[in-house]
């Protein structure tokens, strides 16, 4: 859908970029790094997908760790399967760590975003920033993460 007076998307990645800016400002990551490097490099590694991809990527944990809403995306002209994906992309409090992979990989956008999340937080260049214990704890985590998305990604996969 385009808009009638600029001829742009009525929503364009640009727009998901400033979401996520505006939602993540302020935020650091474990590092101390501002926290919206890592929906950009995330959105960067899905490039080859294309848009909705791209959006669901750098929107990827507003959901999830800021007070921006399915509701509000929606209302901003977000594409429901770019709103469905980061919808599935967001864990829940107190959630498994087996539904929130389920429900990714459950989603053909959410598990593409998934597989370059998992990547970009095991990256030496995110760990390294952190100490020992903490990378030891992380590098498990995200193990068992990619061990339970390609599970359920195997299940949920067309035979």
């Amino acid at each position: 859908m385009e808009n009638q007076t600029s001829g742009r998307p009525a929503f364009a990645l640009d727009d998901a970029v400033a979401i996520a800016r505006r939602a993540h400002e302020g935020q650091l990551d474990k590092g101390g790094k501002p926290y919206i490097a890592h929906p950009l490099r995330v959105m960067r590694a899905v490039e080859a997908e294309g848009e909705w991809h791209q959006m669901a990527a750098v929107l990827h944990d507003v959901i999830e760790d800021t007070d921006v809403t399915a509701a509000d995306l929606r209302l901003a002209g977000c594409p429901d399967p770019v709103v469905a994906a980061v919808v599935a992309l967001s864990k829940l409090p107190r959630e498994p760590l087996e539904a929130s992979m389920a429900r990714a990989a459950a989603d053909p956008i959410a598990l593409v975003v998934k597989r370059a999340d998992i990547a970009d937080n095991r990256s030496e260049a995110r760990l390294g920033q952190l100490d020992e214990a903490t990378q030891t704890r992380l590098r498990a985590k995200y193990a068992r993460s990619v061990t339970l998305l390609e599970r359920y990604a195997e299940e949920y996969a067309p035979h």
